[in-house]
């Protein structure tokens, strides 16, 4: 087996990417907002199951904000067909504490980032 230093790997990593990526609505800007709402629809979801929520969701929610004021019987609707109903809720307190504590902008740490709702580590049950 022959060892590659990291640095190697990582270009062929990223040049491979850039090779082979799908072309997927959320890779278009990598907008925060917009990967964090795929990757939450992605959960326990097929990929090209979530690409016809994704684009209905970020059409009538197209950022943090319109999603903290929406009704969450609104945001309900948008998801129904997804499951896993809780994740729009955490999805809403999490864009509520991003408008709050962040200035509406996603957060850029990791300790932040994993103090949102829906985000952090699963702790078990006690």
């Amino acid at each position: 087996m022959q060892t590659v230093d990291p640095p190697t790997l990582a270009k062929c990593l990223v040049d491979w990417f850039a090779t082979h990526q799908r072309n997927i609505p959320w890779r278009k800007d990598y907008s925060p907002y917009q990967i964090w709402i795929s990757e939450i629809m992605l959960q326990q979801t097929q990929t090209e199951r979530v690409i016809p929520f994704f684009l209905r969701w970020i059409n009538r929610f197209p950022d943090v904000e319109a999603v903290a004021r929406a009704s969450v019987d609104e945001l309900l609707t948008y998801w129904e067909g997804l499951g896993y109903y809780s994740r729009v809720r955490n999805i809403q307190r999490a864009a509520r504490i991003i408008l709050e504590v962040h200035r509406g902008k996603f957060p850029t740490s990791y300790q932040d980032i994993l103090e949102l709702p829906g985000i952090g580590r699963i702790l078990p049950e006690p």
